[in-house]
């Protein structure tokens, strides 16, 4: 009972950073202001460990590689730990268990980044019917923009309803199953 509480509490904490970590990530990568609630939320909240990972990883291209690689190395750190809780070790080949716990990892980032964007549609949707002039309704708009914009020159509105966002919310369930897939096969491995 213990170790699965230990489990539950590694996981919401990793996690929760984590989610934060690729937020500002994406935020970065599709150039959403961070002059608003949300912005400044995330930045408060992920600073402590983006600001001396920058120390050591550059920016390349205009990519904050720095926060990414935060993102993957502390979801590593917390499935080693739910490993170590649940008493399975690195094994007889540490370096394969090691490379397969970072290739999980990796999966597991892409498939928090599809959720966040998942979860980007379902609020902007959501705010475009309730309140599009709340302040937060353009952060939203500037990250679910660059995936709806082709949707929208394709599936025209039926009614006045625009359908595009539950086209891309199907497109990105249908992209989540291969991903299960991908990390169940990267976690055999090891």
């Amino acid at each position: 009972m213990l170790s699965q509480i230990v489990e539950v509490l590694v996981d919401s904490v990793a996690g929760f950073f984590v989610f934060l970590l690729l937020a500002r990530f994406h935020m970065q990568w599709l150039r959403v202001p961070f002059r608003n609630q949300l912005g400044q939320f995330v930045v408060a909240a992920t600073n402590w460990i983006v600001l001396p990972a920058r120390r050591v990883v550059r920016a390349l291209g205009g990519y904050d590689f720095a926060t990414l690689i935060a993102a993957w190395l502390l979801q590593a750190f917390g499935l080693f730990l739910i490993l170590a809780v649940r008493g399975a070790g690195l094994g007889a080949q540490p370096g394969a268990a090691a490379a397969a716990l970072f290739a999980v990892a990796l999966v597991d980032l892409l498939r928090y980044s599809l959720y966040i964007l998942s979860f980007a549609v379902v609020a902007q949707a959501v705010l475009s019917w309730v309140n599009p002039y709340a302040p937060i309704a353009p952060v939203f708009d500037a990250v679910t923009g660059p995936f709806l914009r082709p949707l929208r020159r394709v599936i025209p509105p039926l009614a006045n309803v625009d359908l595009s966002p539950l086209v891309l919310l199907v497109a990105l369930q249908v992209l989540l199953i291969p991903v299960w897939y991908l990390r169940a096969l990267a976690g055999a491995i090891g």
